[in-house]
């Protein structure tokens, strides 16, 4: 298993857009590759996007950004876009990528991680805890949650 940080393996770029396009089809295509396009070279630490690869295919994606598109601005950074492959989920994968996000919060000097999503028990299984809801534009609301780092 291998997690790749797109900023810094740039090769991997159109591998990410394509494969975060196709894990959310009904999301605009332009989104995603906007998103990790202008990631490569941003000043700041975030927003970081994974891939994470077993052998020689990828097999789940994460992103670690400033906003989630919900409304609880005054929390970051979010852990987004946790997808791993249905063939491969049920071997705790996702937790590589969690792990990795973690890391990088802490080390750019974050003191939590926060997410959102409609996931019950998933990620409490790996420390999270639920902090309240948070509204998305297009007018659904989700669970955040969040861990100290």
């Amino acid at each position: 298993m291998k997690i790749i940080s797109i900023r810094k393996d740039k090769d991997y770029r159109d591998k990410a857009i394509s494969y975060l396009q196709q894990a959310w089809p009904e999301v605009s295509p332009i989104i995603y590759e906007n998103c990790i396009a202008n990631c490569l070279e941003a000043e700041q630490a975030l927003p970081q996007w994974y891939l994470l690869q077993k052998g020689d295919d990828v097999i789940g994606c994460a992103g670690l950004v400033t906003n989630d598109f919900i409304s609880r601005m005054d929390l970051y950074p979010w852990l987004c876009a946790v997808f791993i492959d249905e063939k491969h989920r049920g071997n705790a994968y996702g937790k590589l990528l969690i792990a990795q996000a973690k890391a990088d919060a802490k080390a750019f000097g974050f003191k939590y991680l926060n997410l959102c999503t409609d996931h019950v028990g998933y990620y409490e299984k790996y420390g999270f805890r639920y902090v309240g809801q948070g509204y998305h534009p297009w007018e659904e609301e989700s669970r955040i949650y969040q861990i100290t780092l």
